[in-house]
C-alpha cells in the first residue's frame, strides 16, 4: 500500500488542488467535504492519476463524524500519514454586528477542527514513527485585517495549534507545520471579484489592484498548485527538519 495523505474540505477549491497534487505524487487519498457528488470527485482523480481516493463527507462540526472519517481512512489503508486541515469559513462584518453563532460556526471550523483530526490521527502516527501534518492557515494567522474578527482569531490560533503539535510530535517523527496563503485564485473569489465590480460599479481589474491585492507587493494571487506543491514538499523527505513553522505565501504581504 502507498504513501496516505487525508485532506479536510478537499472537494473544492484549495483543497481539491493540494488532493491533485498529493495525487500526482503519488498519495492514496482521503477526501472530504460537503459536495454532493465527493464520492464521484474522488473516483475521478483516483482513475485520472491512478491512486486510491475515497471519500468522507464528515462535518467538520461534529467531532463524532471525524473520528468516524479516520477510522475508515485507518481501516481502507491501514494507516494516515499527512494530514491536512484545510476546511474553513469565512464571514466579514464589524465585531459590533458580528453574529455569535458566525463566530462559533468560523472558530469551530477553521480551528476546533483542526484539534479533532490531530487528535484522531496522533496513536496511528506515533506507532509508525512517522506523520505530517500541514494546517493550512492563512496571512491572516500572522497579521489582521478590519471586519474578519473570527477568521483572524481562529487562524492565529491554528498557528498556535500548530506549534504546540510540533513540539509534542517531534519524538515520534511527526512534524507539524502551517501554510498561510495571501489571496488565492479559487472559483469562489472569482466570483467574489464580479459581484464587487457590480456591487461598485467598478471593473473586475480594479476590484483585484485596489481590493483583493492592495497589500501584496507581488501583485498576483497565489494559486492552488504552489499550496499543493510546497504541502508535498513538507510531506517529503526533505521536509525532515521543517517544523512548527508558519509559511507565508502571500506575495510579500507578511513583509509590510
Amino acid at each position: 500500500m502507498g504513501k496516505v495523505a487525508l485532506i479536510t474540505g478537499s472537494t473544492s477549491g484549495i483543497g481539491l488542488g493540494i488532493a491533485i497534487e498529493f495525487a500526482k505524487a503519488g498519495y492514496n487519498l482521503i477526501l472530504n467535504g460537503l459536495e454532493t457528488d465527493g464520492p464521484q470527485i474522488a473516483e475521478k482523480v483516483g482513475k485520472e492519476y491512478n491512486i486510491k481516493a475515497i471519500y468522507h463527507p464528515a462535518n467538520m462540526l461534529k467531532p463524532d463524524e471525524i473520528k468516524s472519517m479516520i477510522k475508515t481512512g485507518i481501516d481502507v489503508f491501514g494507516k494516515i500519514e499527512v494530514l491536512i486541515n484545510n476546511a474553513g469559513i469565512q464571514f466579514v462584518s464589524p465585531i459590533e454586528n458580528f453574529p455569535e453563532e458566525k463566530w462559533d460556526a468560523i472558530l469551530n471550523i477553521n480551528l476546533s477542527s483542526a484539534f479533532h483530526t490531530t487528535k484522531g490521527v496522533w496513536e496511528n502516527m506515533r506507532t509508525n514513527k512517522f506523520g505530517r501534518i500541514i494546517n493550512i492557515a492563512s496571512a491572516h494567522g500572522l497579521i489582521a485585517s478590519e471586519f474578519k474578527s473570527a477568521y483572524v482569531a481562529a487562524k492565529h490560533g491554528l498557528v498556535g495549534l500548530t506549534k504546540v503539535t510540533a513540539l509534542e510530535g517531534a519524538p515520534f517523527g511527526i512534524t507539524a507545520n502551517a501554510i498561510c496563503p495571501g489571496y488565492v485564485k479559487t472559483p469562489l473569489v472569482e466570483k467574489q471579484i464580479k459581484d464587487q465590480a457590480q456591487a461598485h460599479q467598478i471593473s473586475e481589474q480594479e476590484v483585484i489592484s485596489k481590493v483583493m491585492l492592495v497589500k501584496h507587493a507581488i501583485k498576483d494571487f497565489v494559486t492552488v498548485e504552489q499550496l499543493g506543491k510546497l504541502a508535498v514538499f513538507l510531506a517529503s523527505d526533505a521536509g525532515n527538519l521543517i517544523t512548527g513553522t508558519a509559511l507565508p505565501v502571500d506575495g510579500g504581504w507578511n513583509a509590510q
